[in-house]
C-alpha cells in the first residue's frame, strides 16, 4: 500500500485575542493578582523578585483556570469566533490570548509553528488604532515569535481599514432598525 503524502497547510490562523478573568476565581487571589498586575513594572530591589514569583504564580493560576459559558463567556465567544472563522476561511485557527487566559499568544504560535504551515496569519477582532493590545503587545509576541521561527512567515492582518470597520458597524445597525 502507497502511503499518500500529505500537503503542508497553506496557512494556519492565530487569533489573537484579549482574555477575561474567569468569574469564580478565588477573589482574594483576584485582588492580590490586580494589585501586583498593577505594581509590577514600577517596582525595583529585592521586594520586586519575589512580588514578580507572586505575579507570575497567580497568573499561571489564573491562565490554567477551568472555563465554561458560566465563568467565562468571554473565552466561550473566542472559542466560537474561531470555529465560524475557520469554518469561512476554511484554514486551521488557533486561538491565543493576551492575559488571563490560556494558551498565551506565545503558546498559540508555538502551536501554529509546529504545523509547518506556509504561513502563519494573525488577526484580532480589536479592530480600531490606539489599544495597547493590539498596537503593541500582539506585535510584540509577533516578535518573539519570529526570532523563535525564523523560517516562518508571520503577518499581522492589523490595523482594518476605518472604512471597513464603518461598513460592519453600519450593517449591525441596519439589523436592528
Amino acid at each position: 500500500m502507497v502511503e499518500k503524502k500529505r500537503d503542508k497547510p497553506k496557512a494556519v490562523i492565530v487569533l489573537a485575542m484579549h482574555g477575561s478573568p474567569p468569574l469564580d476565581f478565588p477573589k482574594e487571589e483576584m485582588s492580590e493578582f490586580m494589585g501586583l498586575y498593577s505594581r509590577i513594572g514600577h517596582i525595583s530591589g529585592p521586594a520586586a523578585n519575589a512580588q514578580r514569583l507572586r505575579y507570575d504564580q497567580l497568573e499561571a493560576r489564573m491562565r490554567g483556570w477551568p472555563r465554561t459559558s458560566q465563568n467565562d463567556p468571554f473565552y466561550t465567544g473566542s472559542q466560537e469566533l474561531a470555529k465560524h472563522l475557520r469554518q469561512e476561511s476554511g484554514l486551521e485557527v488557533i486561538v491565543g490570548f493576551n492575559e488571563f487566559c490560556a494558551p498565551t499568544l506565545d503558546e498559540a504560535f508555538e502551536r501554529a509553528a509546529a504545523r509547518e504551515a506556509g504561513q502563519i496569519v494573525v488577526i484580532t477582532p480589536m479592530m480600531t488604532r490606539g489599544g495597547e493590545h493590539s498596537a503593541l503587545d500582539i506585535p510584540e509576541a509577533i516578535r518573539r515569535a519570529q526570532q523563535k521561527f525564523p523560517s516562518r512567515k508571520i503577518v499581522y492582518a492589523w490595523p482594518f481599514a476605518t472604512e471597513d470597520i464603518a461598513r460592519f458597524l453600519s450593517s449591525q445597525v441596519t439589523r436592528f432598525l
